[in-house]
């Protein structure tokens, strides 16, 4: 995340390097590039969870094809815990605001944000992980009560980690 917070404000032009220098302002500046390096992390993660989700109605219909209607409950349970994830994710309000947080804000906090970010993108991955697990178990035709279950688990537990980044960004507020 380090790189990505560079880089933002890297792209920084002439105008906002001079006004950075202005007592007060340079950490409201840098509050706005922490802002948009959030915004961008949960579009990118939120793009790459829906590309995942859309993958699920293909697995389910294989599933229902092999007479597999009965798991279609825990499928839709742990589809709409996905969804809500992803909704939290595309639509929670920036980590930072205010003028005056810029000053409250530590490295130690900053680094707290990025770890729950990097999270954010490694749920990413075990959503993809375990629908390829799903995908393979309707395939054939074993171990799919446990490949739904482990995709369950991953959704409750991404959803909490989200509650908690929330929580924990409301503290630094």
């Amino acid at each position: 995340m380090n790189d990505l917070y560079s880089r933002i404000v890297g792209q920084r032009g002439s105008f906002e390097r001079l006004a950075a220098r202005l007592p007060g302002f340079g950490g409201y500046m840098d509050m706005s590039a922490r802002r948009q390096a959030d915004r961008i992390i949960r579009e990118q993660v939120a793009l790459e969870l829906t590309q995942q989700l859309s993958r699920l109605p293909a697995i389910e219909k294989s599933l229902i094809d092999a007479g597999g209607l009965q798991y279609m409950s825990e499928t839709r349970s742990a589809k709409t815990k996905m969804q809500t994830f992803i909704d939290r994710v595309a639509t929670a309000a920036p980590g930072y605001s205010g003028f005056y947080d810029a000053i409250k804000v530590t490295a130690e906090d900053l680094a707290v944000v990025y770890a729950f970010d990097e999270a954010l993108l490694r749920y990413g991955d075990q959503f993809k992980e375990k629908l390829n697990a799903l995908e393979q178990a309707a395939s054939s035709g074993e171990g799919i009560k446990e490949a739904i279950a482990e995709l369950d688990r991953v959704t409750v537990e991404a959803n909490e980690a989200f509650s908690l980044r929330e929580k924990t960004l409301s503290g630094l507020e």
